[in-house]
């Protein structure tokens, strides 16, 4: 498990409201490290501070929306004072999804902001500190989303495939200065988020994911860098890897159909999940 002489006293986990994000946040206090929690909707934000609560930790919340342009200055307003040795970044979700020519480039801006911008912003303020201080941990949460395009969805699939390279290169510079990166990379994965969105996980031979399993193990292998597929979605990376392009998006389209609700545009799951 988490080794608090290195990720602690405190750990900030943006999107840790429920879903993976409360696993996460649960099995840190656990451990006995206090949390800092970011999410949009207060209301699980707070029973997910008060379950980490009962668990004898300290823990800090905000209802913060990431991308608005004052996020990092009122998140700072209640971590400049603490000892952050976990970043967990976990709030990266399809916002909006669209046939891309004919959708609102705003919406496509702010998935990209979600995924890519403040993500950004959170790593380079709170990763500063660390490799001052020599130590640290930066936990990333990405997708398989980000190994191919998709119909729909190819913002988000992009701005994943984004996240996947940047890990890599932090984990380059941030290894000799003591702090680990990891990009936990999750494929179907059980959460209120994607029950709320509609996605169908009864489809024979799908393989999904409890949030618990996946939390527990990007936890247990935070020192194991720069990726890490989550809960043996490793066997399904040789699909989206072949060379032979057109074929493996068209099949993977196609059975992302049966995943998903049947409209036009893809629904859109909350941030904190």
């Amino acid at each position: 498990m988490t080794d608090l002489t290195t990720y602690g006293p405190w750990a900030v986990i943006a999107g840790g409201s429920e879903g993976v994000g409360a696993s996460f946040a649960t099995q840190l206090a656990e451990a006995g490290i206090n949390l800092v929690l970011l999410a949009r909707k207060p209301g699980p934000l707070e029973e997910t501070a008060a379950a980490a609560r009962a668990k004898g930790v300290e823990v800090r919340t905000l209802s913060v929306d990431l991308i608005s342009p004052d996020a990092l200055a009122r998140i700072r307003t209640i971590t400049d004072d603490l000892e952050v040795g976990l970043l967990i970044y976990n709030a990266g979700s399809n916002t909006y999804g669209h046939e891309f020519v004919s959708g609102d480039l705003a919406a496509f801006g702010a998935v990209i902001d979600l995924n890519i911008t403040a993500q950004l912003v959170l790593v380079q303020h709170f990763g500063a500190a660390m490799k001052d201080r020599g130590r640290g941990g930066i936990l990333l949460v990405g997708s398989m989303s980000g190994y191919m395009g998709a119909p729909q969805i190819g913002i988000y699939a992009a701005a994943k495939a984004f996240g996947r390279i940047f890990a890599e290169g932090l984990w380059l510079e941030m290894r000799e200065h003591g702090v680990d990166v990891l990009e936990l990379v999750l494929g179907a994965t059980r959460t209120p988020a994607m029950a709320r969105a509609g996605l169908n996980f009864d489809i024979p031979g799908l393989h999904v994911s409890d949030p618990e399993v996946v939390a527990r193990e990007g936890l247990d292998h935070l020192a194991d860098g720069p990726i890490r597929l989550a809960d043996g979605n490793g066997r399904n990376l040789a699909k989206r890897n072949d060379l032979d392009r057109a074929p493996m998006l068209i099949a993977a389209a196609e059975a992302s159909k049966r995943m998903l609700p049947q409209s036009g545009a893809r629904p859109r799951p909350d941030q904190d999940g």
